[in-house]
């Protein structure tokens, strides 16, 4: 199933890349909105590509092989401010961010990210690579009252404490995504959210987000804004969490009051009612811009 870029006609417009830029795709996935930002750099651009998982970044090469001025690099965009010294660039003129989880970039490579039916043999990993602390190993180690507060924070699941109680009193038991969709499903009632999600859904993600400190990850990338941005350079980040747009919303305002960028999206951008129905994962996207000063 092809990853069917969010926003992208939004992106395009205030990312606004031009030709002879330098245009960084920190997330850059299964590269759908890197295509459309290389179409009108030209030859003269540069596009560098940075995904954390590895193996997208081996299928990003191959899909712009025969770009000479695109480069992939696996990696946290975190650490750009390294990956662009390593690669001899000093400032960028434009950065994109989509902060949002491709279940289907990410189905089937045994990473238990997904908690589809078709992956309930996947282990317990869900990390983006072997860095990390795993998934199961954390279970292990890990408190019910720790981890209620993990999946209530990072999920805003109403279920939290009793769905953490359930993954506890079965951490022993627990080896594959089956299993831990299990233990949500028995400590959440039949009639959850009456049916709009799956019961798995807010655990899942709050558990992605912790155990890859993806909020961490992203206050580090803003924090670095002002030493890898050219003057006049663009940002574009695309959230799908609350927290996720708080962080980006409460920085670009304190940016802003220092006098170092100007907002350029005073209320975040969503998508239309169309793009909605086409591409539902488009639903709880929010685009924010600012424009380095």
């Amino acid at each position: 199933m092809t990853h069917i870029p969010v926003l992208l006609n939004e992106v395009i417009t205030f990312l606004n890349p031009k030709k002879g830029e330098t245009i960084v795709d920190g997330t850059a996935g299964g590269g759908g909105h890197a295509q459309a930002i290389l179409e009108r750099l030209g030859d003269s651009g540069r596009l560098v590509l940075i995904d954390w998982d590895e193996t997208a970044v081996a299928e990003l090469k191959k899909k712009f092989h025969s770009y000479a001025n695109v480069e992939c690099f696996a990696g946290n965009y975190a650490s750009l401010p390294s990956i662009l010294k390593n690669l001899s660039i000093n400032r960028i003129d434009g950065l994109l961010l989509d902060l949002g989880f491709s279940s289907d970039q990410l189905r089937g490579r045994g990473r238990g990210f997904s908690f589809n039916q078709e992956a309930n043999n996947e282990p317990l990993l869900m990390t983006y690579n072997d860095a990390s602390e795993s998934l199961s190993h954390f279970f292990q180690r890990v408190g019910e009252s720790e981890l209620a507060e993990i999946i209530q924070k990072f999920g805003e699941e109403r279920y939290a404490r009793q769905i953490a109680k359930s993954i506890v009193a079965r951490k022993k038991q627990l080896k594959t995504v089956g299993d831990l969709v299990e233990a949500i499903q028995k400590a959440v009632p039949k009639s959850y959210e009456r049916g709009r999600i799956h019961p798995a859904t807010r655990t899942f993600q709050a558990l992605r987000i912790y155990l890859n400190n993806e909020l961490g990850n992203l206050e580090t990338m803003l924090q670095s804004l002002s030493s890898i941005m050219k003057r006049h350079g663009k940002v574009v980040i695309i959230s799908f969490h609350s927290l996720e747009d708080r962080i980006v919303k409460n920085y670009f305002k304190e940016l802003s009051a220092k006098g170092r960028i100007r907002i350029i999206t005073k209320k975040p951008i969503i998508s239309t009612d169309s793009e909605v129905r086409f591409n539902p994962r488009a639903r709880s996207a929010k685009l924010r811009s600012a424009l380095i000063i």
